[in-house]
């Protein structure tokens, strides 16, 4: 039986300027002084299950903890005004400080949660607290341009909306209704909007989407600054990865809209924070979407009890690093290889030395068709054999009629867009998706780690997108979709000078589809979708080359990709030896 546990709701928690934040408490009762756990959420501290997804605050007071749940600025309980992202930083500092010095605490902090609690933890970490000791930050990004509200220059429109709408200005607009009007008459949009989210991502243009004026006026913001510029160089983890000495278990899923920062993160820690912060840096990759390990079904596909909570013990995976951090404990996560990765078709876990994995063999498939490999029944091939003369492929991209979003990094509503893992073959009907496949496999390859594509391509508007998806392509016709990318052609070469094609130019894209681990098993294929659309999960490209979401017109474009002698279009895969 756990000891007795005292709860003390809406602590004091006072900022540098006076705006006071809560925050409920969980602890032991015993005079002992003991580390604390902290969580930061814009999500009502509550619930905090739900704020948190990842660790259970009675079973972690049972260990030993103080665990405190803390209302950011401006959000449910505490005072301020809510500006997402930019308090988290110093108020992420002020709270760390101001708990280690309670009574009940022995002065180390460490901190956890998934998502925006995982950027409250980076930002607070980019300050260099003194008491914080460790951090377990879940799904979550490296990067606030890209990576969280862009990706490949492209807005990420689908969590943009539904995330803002449903867990950001639908708190502030209730909160407000009683005295602003404005808010007042918000919300009721908002409400409304709900049902109908998938409809309402169909409005151009985006500057004058019709909600969040009230309730989440940095949504304008970010549309204000689609490049890299100071706004954002303001928030980037990346660039301070140098600076946080935090030992930090870094959590994420195969298909989280966060995948990327995630691995980003671990590598950018390893590499560059100074002493024990580098050396110590781990990484725990799921085959999990932005919910995180509530089940194994993964979408449409369950990825094997292996990978269940039940199995995982995810709360006690948590536990140990705090325990060992916080309480200097001898246990796995001092001993055990940094990286932990689940690898989807062998459905079972492997730890390894680093990341990407020592001995990779990094493969190229090149693209090949003779000039018709639009939708899977047409002749589009992936080999290792490198082109020759080969025709190009071609198709029309009409901005008014996009390819759907089918599964893969989504958020936050999935009963109008779900994420995850789901058969992509109706997709590959569309004319407008050109479908490269290898034969029928011989004999199982694993592919885990970064995927790349290299493609040569022509158009003929000045911007335009191109996207990529890596799909398992098996023998009963089940198509399912690995990891994703797209490009904005104006950002082809830097995020922060955005520069216009020529049409009908041959310009080389480099798509970063970020990574996976899955087994393609004997008797499957390997295949590349290509396009230039995935919406409404990101913003159609209106091809014009006007400035970003400032209008209403768009045009269709005719896409030209390349594969020959010259143009040797290519996908990049991190093939696993089978005898390593």
């Amino acid at each position: 039986m756990g000891q007795r546990i005292i709860i003390e709701k809406n602590i004091d928690i006072p900022m540098r300027d006076g705006c006071v934040l809560k925050g409920d408490l969980f602890r032991p009762d015993s005079a002992e002084k003991l580390p604390v756990l902290l969580n930061r959420t814009p999500y009502d501290k509550k619930f905090p299950l739900i704020s948190s997804l990842t660790l259970d605050a009675i079973r972690a007071a049972n260990r030993g903890y103080n665990v405190v749940f803390v209302d950011c600025r401006g959000r449910f309980a505490s005072e301020g005004v809510f500006t997402c992202f930019v308090d988290e930083g110093r108020d992420g500092y002020d709270t760390i400080e101001h708990l280690a010095r309670q009574p009940w605490a022995n002065g180390k902090v460490g901190t956890f949660g998934a998502s925006y609690m995982g950027a409250t933890q980076w930002l607070a970490a980019a300050t260099r607290p003194p008491s914080l000791k460790a951090m377990v930050p879940s799904i979550t990004a490296s990067d606030y341009h890209d990576g969280w509200t862009y990706q490949g220059g492209a807005f990420s429109l689908f969590f943009n909306v539904s995330w803002t709408m449903t867990s950001l200005g639908l708190a502030r607009l209730m909160r407000e209704r009683p005295t602003n009007p404005k808010a007042a008459e918000e919300l009721g949009v908002v409400m409304e909007s709900i049902d109908t989210m998938r409809e309402r991502m169909d409005h151009l243009p985006l500057k004058e989407f019709p909600m969040f004026r009230a309730g989440a006026p940095y949504f304008f913001d970010w549309l204000d600054h689609p490049y890299y510029d100071d706004y954002w160089r303001a928030l980037s983890i990346e660039e301070r990865h140098a600076e946080i000495d935090v030992p930090t278990l870094n959590i994420g899923g195969w298909y989280d809209i966060f995948q990327g920062g995630t691995i980003r993160n671990y590598n950018g820690m390893r590499a560059q924070a100074p002493g024990a912060a580098g050396r110590s840096a781990a990484l725990m990759m799921g085959p999990w979407h932005h919910t995180l390990p509530l089940s194994s079904l993964v979408g449409a596909v369950d990825m094997g009890f292996r990978s269940s909570p039940i199995s995982i013990d995810l709360d006690g995976v948590q536990l140990d690093w705090f325990d060992h951090w916080l309480k200097g404990k001898a246990n796995d996560a001092a001993g055990a290889p940094p990286v932990r990765i689940y690898v989807m078709g062998r459905n079972e876990w492997r730890d390894e030395k680093e990341w990407p994995l020592p001995g990779t063999e990094w493969r190229r498939y090149y693209l090949h068709s003779r000039g018709r490999a639009n939708s899977a029944y047409g002749d589009g091939a992936l080999a290792t054999d490198a082109p020759g003369s080969e025709p190009p492929d071609s198709f029309l991209y009409n901005p008014l009629n996009p390819v759907p979003t089918n599964g893969g990094g989504l958020c936050c509503y999935p009963n109008s867009v779900p994420g995850g893992a789901f058969d992509q073959s109706m997709v590959e009907h569309r004319s407008d998706v050109l479908v490269y496949s290898t034969e029928a496999l011989a004999e199982d390859v694993e592919v885990t780690g970064p995927i790349k594509l290299t493609l040569y391509a022509s158009s003929s508007a000045p911007d335009t997108d191109f996207t990529a998806k890596l799909v398992d392509a098996g023998p009963c016709g089940f198509a399912r979709n690995l990891t994703d990318g797209i490009i904005r052609a104006r950002v082809r070469e830097s995020q922060s000078s955005p520069r216009l094609m020529e049409p009908g130019k041959v310009y080389e894209f480099t798509i970063d589809m970020w990574s996976t681990s899955n087994l393609f098993k004997a008797g499957h294929r390997i295949r590349l979708e290509v396009s230039s659309s995935n919406f409404p999960r990101f913003d159609r490209n209106p091809n014009t080359g006007h400035d970003l979401f400032a209008d209403a017109e768009t045009q269709p474009a005719l896409q030209t990709i390349r594969h020959d002698r010259n143009y040797a279009s290519h996908l990049t895969l991190p093939v696993i030896p089978a005898r390593r």
